[in-house]
Order: C-alpha cells, then sequence, then structure tokens
C-alpha cells in the first residue's frame, strides 16, 4: 500500500506535490520521492525515511517544470532499499519516463523473466519496475496508447501515476481495487490516492479514476480510454477498515462514515453487557468505536493515548519493527482505566503481537476485564494486491479459533465483526469489493512465486 500524488499544469508542480504528500504519508513510511520534467528535462528526489526528513525547500528548489509526481511507499515484498524507492525514472529514446505505482502484480515474477530473456536490464527488485520496460518497449505513438500496450497482459492491482516526457498518465487496474482520484487546482489537473491529499493543497475534487481507466494531461489538454473493467469490481474493503485516513473519500464514499458504521454493526453483532465504558485503539478505530458506542449506549472514553510521533505499526516492514513501534506509541490512562470492565475497539487482528502487547498494556493499567471488539473479520489468508500479509503462518486467525485466539492475546471476550456486517456496512456494498483475505475468495490466479517481488 503507497500513497501517489501528480499534477499537471501547474508553475510549482514539485512543490504542491510536496504539500500533498504530506496527506499521504500514513500510506507509506520507508521512502519517499518526487519526480518534476519541464522543457525536456527531469529531475529527481528520492529518500527514505519521511517526508519531513529530507524534503527542505532547497532540496525542492531544484525540482523545476510544471507537471510533476510523487510516491510514499510501503513495501509488500523485498528489500527496503533506496533502489526501490519511487517514483521510478528512466531516460528512453531521447526522453524521460517516471513512474509511481501503488498495489502489487501478481504475475511480475514471470513478465520479469521474460524482458530479461530478451535483453531488459533491471536496477530494483520492485514488481513496478515491470511496467517501466514494457512502457519503453511499446510501440505506440501516444503516450495514452503507450500505457495501454504496457499494461496489455499485467495482472493484479495497480493505481498508476506516469510521466512519458510531459503528459501525465493516470490509471486503474480493471479491478478497481486500489482509489485514485481526479481534481483541479488554478487550472491544474491533480491525482492522488485519497481526497485528503486534495484538500491539503487546496484542489478540488472532481472524479475517481474509473477501474480500467486511462486518462491523460499535458499541453494540449485532456484524453481519456477505458481499456476494459471487471465484473464484479473488487475494490479493496481494507481501505474503508484501516488504510485510509477518516477525512478521505475513496471509491466515492466516506471513510469516516463506513467506519462509524461498521462499528455500529459491531456492536449489534458483539454486544458487550456489563462492560463501563468503550475506547479505541486509535486512531483509524475511532469511528468504529464512536459507533459502537452509539449503539451499545457505552460512554466513549479516550483510554489509550497514541504517540502520533511514532508511525502505523502495521505497516513497518519487519516483526522487530512493529514490536518496537507497539512500545513506544501507545500510554494507557490509569485513571480512567482502574477497576473498569472495558471494550477495546479495534480495527483488525493481523498478527496478533500488537494486540497482545496492548491487552498487556491495559491490564497493566488495572483494567478489571477486557473485551476486544474487532471491526472487520478474521484475516484467514495473504492479500496479493497490496496489502503485506504474504505468508498464513503469520495470520493468527488462519491458525487458531476465535476463543482460542483470545485465549492468546489476553482478553475475557472476542468478537468479530462478521463478513456479511462488514460489506453491508460500507458505501456502495455489499458487492464489489475484494474480500479476499478474509473470505479466501480470490478473483486472480495465485502468485507463481510464493515470496513475492516487492511492489512500489
Amino acid at each position: 500500500m503507497c500513497g501517489i500524488f501528480g499534477v499537471s499544469g501547474h508553475d510549482a508542480a514539485a512543490e504542491v506535490t510536496h504539500l500533498g504528500l504530506y496527506s499521504l504519508q500514513h500510506r507509506g513510511q520507508e521512502s519517499v520521492g518526487i519526480v518534476a520534467t519541464g522543457d525536456g528535462k527531469a529531475s529527481a528526489l528520492r529518500k527514505m525515511g519521511l517526508l519531513g526528513d529530507h524534503f527542505t525547500p532547497e532540496a525542492l528548489s531544484g525540482l523545476t517544470g510544471r507537471t510533476a509526481l510523487g510516491h510514499t511507499r510501503y513495501s509488500t515484498a523485498g528489500s527496503s532499499t533506496i533502489e526501490n524507492a519511487q517514483p521510478a525514472l528512466v531516460s528512453f529514446r531521447g526522453g524521460h519516463i517516471s513512474l509511481a505505482h501503488n498495489g502489487n502484480l501478481t504475475n511480475a515474477t514471470e513478465l520479469r523473466a521474460s524482458l530479461e530473456a530478451g535483453g531488459s536490464i533491471f536496477s530494483s527488485t520492485m514488481d513496478s519496475e515491470v511496467i517501466v520496460h514494457r512502457l519503453a518497449r511499446a510501440h505506440s505513438k501516444a503516450p495514452e496508447r503507450q500505457l495501454a500496450e504496457a499494461l496489455q497482459g499485467i495482472e493484479g492491482a495497480y493505481s498508476l501515476l506516469v510521466m512519458i516526457d510531459d503528459t501525465l498518465l493516470a490509471a486503474r487496474d480493471p479491478h478497481g481495487w486500489r482509489p485514485l482520484i481526479m481534481g483541479t487546482l488554478n487550472g491544474a489537473t491533480v491525482f492522488a490516492s485519497e481526497s485528503c491529499a486534495l484538500d491539503i493543497v487546496g484542489a478540488t475534487a472532481v472524479r475517481d479514476v474509473e477501474p480500467g481507466e486511462i486518462i491523460a494531461v499535458d499541453s494540449k489538454g485532456m484524453r481519456t480510454l477505458q481499456l476494459e473493467r471487471a465484473t464484479p469490481l473488487h475494490r479493496c474493503v481494507f481501505e474503508y477498515v484501516y488504510f485510509a485516513r477518516p477525512d478521505s473519500r475513496v471509491f466515492g464514499g466516506s471513510v469516516d462514515r463506513a467506519r462509524r458504521a461498521l462499528g455500529r454493526r459491531l456492536a449489534t453483532e458483539h454486544p458487550a453487557p456489563g462492560a463501563d465504558f468503550v475506547f479505541a485503539v486509535p486512531d483509524s478505530s475511532n469511528a468504529a468505536a464512536l459507533g459502537f458506542s452509539d449503539v451499545s449506549g457505552l460512554p466513549y472514553e479516550l483510554a489509550l493515548i497514541r504517540n502520533h510521533y511514532v508511525g502505523r505499526t502495521f505497516i513497518q516492514p519487519t516483526q522487530a519493527g512493529r514490536d518496537a513501534k507497539v512500545k513506544v506509541k501507545y500510554n494507557p490512562v490509569r485513571e480512567i482505566l482502574a477497576g473498569k470492565s472495558v471494550v477495546m475497539v479495534d480495527d483488525s487482528i493481523v498478527r496478533g503481537t500488537t494486540t497482545k502487547g496492548l491487552v498487556t498494556l491495559i491490564r497493566a493499567a488495572g483494567a478489571r476485564e477486557v473485551h476486544m471488539r474487532v471491526s472487520s473479520p478474521p484475516i484467514t489468508g495473504p492479500c496479493w494486491y497490496g496489502i503485506d500479509t504474504p505468508d498464513r503462518k503469520e495470520l493468527i486467525a488462519a491458525q487458531m479459533s476465535v476463543p482460542e485466539i483470545a485465549n492468546a492475546i489476553g482478553v475475557d471476550s472476542l468478537g468479530y465483526i462478521s463478513l456479511e456486517g462488514m460489506l453491508e456496512s460500507v458505501p456502495d456494498g455489499p458487492s464489489g469489493f475484494c474480500d479476499s483475505c478474509f473470505s479466501g475468495k480470490y478473483p486472480t490466479a495465485a502468485p507463481t512465486v510464493e515470496t513475492k517481488m516487492r511492489m512500489g
């Protein structure tokens, strides 16, 4: 899962992209990059770590041009190195190609092998580079046709922003797994993974990039190309559950409204009679806990405080990193918890290690009972489309029953929302969403290689 942002037709394209990426930092914290083009020249700045650590005004001054794109990276496979940082930038036929990718290509290994057999030399281990090489080999003349040609035969999830010289292209896969929205800013065209990135730069949202659509923007105007569209769509429901910011709209719906609805349904399916209050594991579960409070009648308390200078634990690339982050990320409010029976609402339990650590914190603060409620169903399978759950052995719900999980994480009771309840709670549900990691029903064939290439 990554954040992508692009702008075409703005005198301060790199600066606008830099600002937009601040609202997408939650989607990736391993590396960040911006590429700008103008007058036949391209310049790039890519760094490991967070946006605020490196992108000074002096550094941005070297990124010139009226077209730019940016990327915040959360890898789903492969090393977290500067070679894998995006946007990618290469020279070809006297011009430039740059690409920022959110998603995961399920047949990247086979495509890469074919390209290497034909003489291509790869400089990274990320699956996104496959698209770059295919673009460089495309025979079509128009940039949007070149991208359409490059995407033929590619399987899996992609929301893309591509620059071919001064043309900015946006594209989504036919299944629509990952979000991508288009807006306008003082005559410029802006694309972003989430609407909150449009808000921060002052852009006005226009519409989503449609599944299977390619949009091209340059000095000649805007052109669209509709390739194909899967039936039904497979939009990632986990965007509503966890990944997207609550102030965003994705897939045409409000993330905050979705999470409140999830919490209300959770309270209906798994009430906690006798509990004193409900609290959230902040921040992605705040709205769900408010929904639970609304239906259950339990007061909502701020019993767990998050250190906002620590990143998201789920998207840490290693288990050691996740464990360390939990210890410094949260602190319980003892005066609220002491002697109480509490309901702790979280959006998901993936590996179980983070949850167990949180329960230990809550009990150490004096809670008499801890009742865990989860606003997504048990995650029992890997995601092949851009979430870092590559191995069933890492998923606690694939190895244990719900009572066994409750015992393992140390709670008095555990309730997950049902699959039906989750899908009926999100906007435009229940059809048209990917629930593979919960249901085990995958719309594409499994990757042929167990260890996936690292996506952007």
